[in-house]
């Protein structure tokens, strides 16, 4: 084997600064300021972060029951759902810029938003 040069130290340094600046990128995120709450991708509520907040929506599964969004001290979550796997509801509380639950059953999505709006990468 031989020595490493120096193309081999550039490469492994620039893989760093790719690995540093894309951790910064993530963990710079803004506060969330509110919950959004999507059915069929339209907004249907949005919920500001501060204090504490309950509401029900009817989904597609509305025969079933309503599903139950929470807000408190800066997060939210969905509570209960009438879909069969409660996947959506196992995500527990969402606390971050661009966290989202999604009840693809019920078609209704919660998302945390900053200030400035920002979304992530989650397609419809």
């Amino acid at each position: 084997m031989t020595a490493m040069r120096v193309g081999d130290w550039l490469v492994i340094a620039a893989g760093l600064l790719v690995t540093a600046g894309s951790a910064a990128h993530q963990w710079g995120k803004s506060t969330p300021v509110q919950a959004q709450v999507r059915m069929d991708g339209r907004i249907v509520a949005e919920l500001p972060l501060t204090g504490t907040h309950r509401i029900a929506i009817d989904g597609a599964l509305a025969r079933l029951g309503p599903t139950v969004i929470e807000v408190d001290a800066g997060r939210a979550r969905i509570a209960s759902d009438p879909g069969p796997r409660q996947y959506c509801v196992q995500q527990g509380w969402l606390s971050r810029t661009g966290s989202i639950a999604v009840c693809a059953p019920s078609r209704i999505t919660l998302q945390l938003v900053g200030p400035d709006g920002s979304h992530d990468t989650v397609a419809f």
